[in-house]
């Protein structure tokens, strides 16, 4: 593994910088082995550069990240930089008065390095609260030694009638379709998210968003309920898929028990990670799809769906922690981390040096995209994302209607 730092970097850090005995505590969902020995190749360097400065890792599951976060923020535990999915939820965040503007501080090369929309998802009310590590887009992850068993190409798949018929045939041939973490209920909403993306395409969510006509409860996002449900009355998921969490879900696609796993590209580490094996589906044996295209639908089949993931910088942080984030989200770093396959970097030239097929992928989408709606959940802030969240899971469930899940959110979208 080549050395992160570059030692016209770490002389700038060391020459802007006079550290004395600080401790940046940073917090983050849990993640693949391959991310935590990359965050640490790079906490390494900054220390080399910095050896008044100490930096801690706290890694802990992803819904507890999520329930705890907003309580963990108001004390005196508190981290000095967060794992963040930036959208209405780190408006949220601003506005509480939690983060740091750290806008004096995002300038020049580091500025330069960053693209637009990645620093406009941390910007709230012209202040700059953090800075974007990686973007995501949501894909059907899927297992080509069950597709060839019961004979899918999945590459041949294209519209979301193309998908449910795919998903027949796996059910047919006595095959799971699909594996979900529905316990989590968030896995639930990327199938409700992006149909809405499908249905309503990027003037529908805007218009949703400001609070036009019906809102959330428009036809566009009813239909999106509706295709959700056909594919819920197919009865695609593994039993119990209510009770199971989105890390058992990936172990289990991981272990070859279904055909697809709708995730983010953090599923390729994650789904071998948390296999029985723990080298999960080989490379050779699993493929990506884009999520399907709606016939009818006013989406572009481009549209993208899913994260503009960085690091928030909470109010009181020392200098220290802004340094450190500098150093992480460097254009050199970034592009170590998009060759050694961590995850999608954001710095402007660093997919040049991707080596994972996957992810190569997943960027290019991204790259053709002209529309990129952020997970609802964030997006929408906490409550409403609650609330979408829940909506998912009891569309699933069979136990509301397309019309009741959509006015749901609109009501929960109109009160807020």
């Amino acid at each position: 593994m080549r050395k992160l730092g570059l030692a016209a970097l770490l002389i700038s850090l060391c020459s802007t910088a006079a550290f004395a005995d600080a401790t940046v505590k940073v917090l983050r969902p849990e993640v693949p082995s391959n991310e935590k020995a990359y965050y640490e190749k790079v906490i390494t360097e900054f220390e080399k550069a910095n050896p008044d400065v100490h930096v801690n890792f706290e890694y802990i599951a992803n819904e507890a990240y999520k329930q705890k976060l907003t309580t963990l923020l108001q004390s005196d535990q508190k981290p000095d930089l967060i794992y963040s999915w930036a959208g209405g939820v780190l408006g949220q965040q601003a506005k509480a008065g939690v983060l740091q503007d750290i806008s004096a501080s995002l300038t020049g090369d580091w500025a330069a390095s960053l693209s637009s929309s990645g620093t406009a998802a941390f910007t709230v009310g012209g202040k700059i609260y953090g800075v974007p590590v990686n973007a995501s887009d949501v894909v059907f992850w899927s297992n080509l030694d069950v597709a060839k068993k019961v004979g899918i190409d999945v590459n041949a798949i294209k519209t979301w009638d193309d998908f449910l018929a795919a998903v027949k045939k796996a059910k047919d041939a006595g095959v799971t379709p699909i594996m979900v973490g529905g316990k989590d209920k968030w896995p639930l909403h990327f199938y409700y998210g992006y149909l809405m993306v499908r249905e309503a395409g990027r003037d529908g969510m805007a218009a949703a968003m400001d609070g036009k006509g019906d809102g959330f409860a428009a036809a566009p996002f009813i239909k999106a309920g509706e295709d959700f449900k056909e594919l819920i009355a197919l009865e695609p998921f593994e039993p119990g898929f209510m009770d199971t969490t989105f890390e058992q879900a990936s172990g289990l696609f991981g272990d070859g028990k279904a055909l697809f796993h709708l995730m983010g590209d953090w599923d390729y580490g994650v789904s071998k990670q948390n296999s029985v094996s723990g080298k999960g589906i080989p490379d050779n044996k699993l493929a990506t799809i884009r999520f399907p295209a709606v016939v009818g639908g006013a989406g572009e089949a481009s549209d993208t769906f899913g994260g503009m993931n960085g690091f928030a910088v909470i109010a009181g942080a020392p200098p220290e922690a802004v340094e450190f984030l500098k150093f992480l989200t460097s254009a050199d770093n970034q592009k170590v981390a998009g060759a050694e396959g961590v995850f999608i970097p954001v710095a402007k030239g660093s997919e040049a040096n991707m080596t994972n097929p996957y992810f190569r992928k997943t960027a290019e989408a991204l790259a053709q995209s002209k529309f990129h709606q952020i997970f609802l959940d964030q997006a929408l802030g906490s409550d409403v994302g609650a609330t979408i969240n829940d909506a998912a899971a009891d569309l699933a469930q069979g136990v509301v209607t397309p019309e009741e899940a959509a006015k749901s959110v609109q009501d929960a979208w109109a009160m807020r």
